[in-house]
């Protein structure tokens, strides 16, 4: 299962909060989660989406799509 953060106001700058693709850990929460793009996120800096708000991390759909270009060559 796939959770969608945003880092939150004020920790970093506005064009730096977009949605991330986070994998929920099914045992014990670590110290930090990570994105599917490889960015660290920290207790307290991000918000929890119930769905797309803003601008999508691109590294993040990337890591998520189909393999093969199927996701792009459907896209249109």
């Amino acid at each position: 299962m796939l959770a969608l953060v945003r880092l939150r106001r004020g920790v970093v700058g506005e064009s730096r909060r977009v949605c991330h693709l986070i994998p929920v850990p099914t045992g014990p929460v670590p110290g930090h989660l990570t994105a599917l793009c490889g960015e660290a996120i920290f207790p307290g800096e991000a918000e929890v989406l119930d769905g797309l708000r803003g601008m999508p991390c691109h590294a993040c759909l990337m890591e998520n799509a189909p393999s093969g270009g199927t996701f792009l060559a459907n896209a249109g």
